[in-house]
């Protein structure tokens, strides 16, 4: 099975028209994905991958995978199932697109497109979904797909190894509970910075009586507005449920510790993202000056390196790992090790389209192969676009069920890719262009 080439696709949804996953940073999203195809010689099946963005700058992932492609075209999957590390090596040691980086930004997410698609083929022609194919590897095959350059000063090859052959002998009991019960999430699709009060207490009523106990809602506007939201949240559905806020990065410092302070009498389990994504003292200070309360960050991450200095800073209460800003399954289970060792709950994000179908395979790799627990861990929950995914996730009682179908359950509908391409879709034909 040869790869012989590489189609991408610059495919994005108008949510911006209805607020959907607008936040106090990004008031308009149209969630968006640069679409990767491994498509084989003689039509056999291949693999799809795909990163998220927001609208503008899609065209630039959709270029950047274009160019990293050319390093999987001509390669067998049979190569790749030999040597689990190889697509990682091949795309991320280009020197003249590291450059760009190096590992992060629009080529890091080209990337975690390419990486995915080779994960999500290997995985459909061993007939498995993507969580389970990796849990019926041995310990050391998947060690073997993992690169620890500059994290071993923090967790070691030895190490890990030695953590996955402690979990392997329960693997097979924490499977079956996957399959009874699902995994535990939370949803963020009820609190939404753009809607409206009246719209946010029909959402947290219906999702109350679907099932869900845990809910996010968006903050940053400015503190009164948050505090507000939060005594809105609470006289809806009172204190036997768990609120979590998201800041999406508005804050300095000070301000976070002044916001974190007034929403605290509201219960709130974490704060996300307060402060810039990059600054781990920064969120050392705010996490020292507002505990007990618990931060979370994550999805801006751009690597594993940043999640090391998260980690050994202490900056963060809950690991929030992306599927796709980071450079696919080989460094989202490096991080995953990582944060274990360091006893910090992996919490994934998942507000856009396309990552909860993804990250629920990681939370069930963790929960299987690394952690052995699902106490304290939760997978987000957006309620948008499933619709247009060929197995998209399936939730009962605010618990995501395991998949079943083979792959990484990213395939989209062909006509929905049709529509939705941009700027020909029939979704954008009278759109102005910006």
């Amino acid at each position: 099975m040869i790869i012989e080439r590489i189609e991408a696709r610059d495919i994005r949804f108008p949510t911006s028209r209805q607020k959907h996953g607008s936040d106090a940073m990004n008031p308009d999203p149209d969630y968006s994905c640069a679409y990767a195809t491994l498509v084989m010689k003689d039509g056999q099946p291949g693999g799809n991958g795909l990163t998220f963005t927001i609208g503008r700058g899609n065209d630039l992932c959709v270029a950047a995978i274009q160019g990293l492609g050319a390093h999987l075209v001509g390669r067998s999957l049979d190569e790749f199932e030999a040597d689990l590390g190889l697509a990682s090596r091949l795309l991320l040691n280009d020197s003249q697109y590291r450059w760009l980086g190096p590992e992060k930004g629009v080529v890091h997410l080209a990337a975690a497109a390419l990486i995915n698609a080779v994960w999500d083929a290997l995985a459909k022609r061993a007939g498995k979904p993507l969580w389970r194919y990796v849990s019926d590897m041995s310990p050391e095959r998947i060690i073997s797909a993992l690169d620890f350059r500059h994290i071993s000063d923090f967790l070691s090859k030895d190490e890990a190894l030695e953590r996955l052959k402690q979990q392997a002998d329960g693997k097979d009991k924490r499977i079956a509970t996957l399959l009874q019960d699902g995994y535990p999430a939370y949803t963020t699709s009820a609190g939404w910075l753009g809607y409206t009060d009246e719209a946010i207490v029909n959402l947290l009523k219906q999702a109350h009586a679907d099932g869900w106990r845990h809910f996010k809602i968006k903050v940053g506007g400015d503190v009164a507005m948050d505090v507000r939201r939060c005594a809105l949240f609470r006289d809806t559905l009172g204190s036997d449920v768990r609120l979590s806020v998201d800041a999406n990065q508005v804050w300095s410092v000070d301000e976070a510790v002044a916001a974190v302070k007034a929403m605290a009498p509201y219960d709130i389990y974490w704060v996300e993202e307060p402060t810039s994504p990059d600054d781990v003292l920064g969120h050392k200070a705010i996490a020292d000056r507002v505990a007990p309360i618990l931060l979370a960050t994550g999805e801006h991450a751009h690597n594993k390196v940043m999640f090391k200095q998260f980690l050994q800073a202490e900056a963060i209460g809950f690991c929030q790992i992306d599927s796709c800003r980071l450079a696919g399954v080989n460094e989202v289970i490096a991080v995953m090790l990582m944060a274990d060792k360091a006893g910090i709950p992996v919490c994934p994000h998942a507000g856009g389209v396309g990552l909860c179908e993804y990250v629920q395979h990681l939370s069930m790799i963790d929960y299987v192969c690394i952690s052995g627990t699902m106490e304290g861990r939760v997978i987000e929950h957006a309620a948008h676009l499933h619709e247009h995914f060929k197995n998209p996730i399936e939730i009962r009682q605010g618990r995501y069920m395991a998949p079943l179908a083979p792959g990484y359950s990213v395939d989209i509908y062909p006509q929905s890719l049709v529509d939705h391409e941009f700027p020909n879709g029939s979704v954008w034909a009278e759109e102005p262009v910006a």
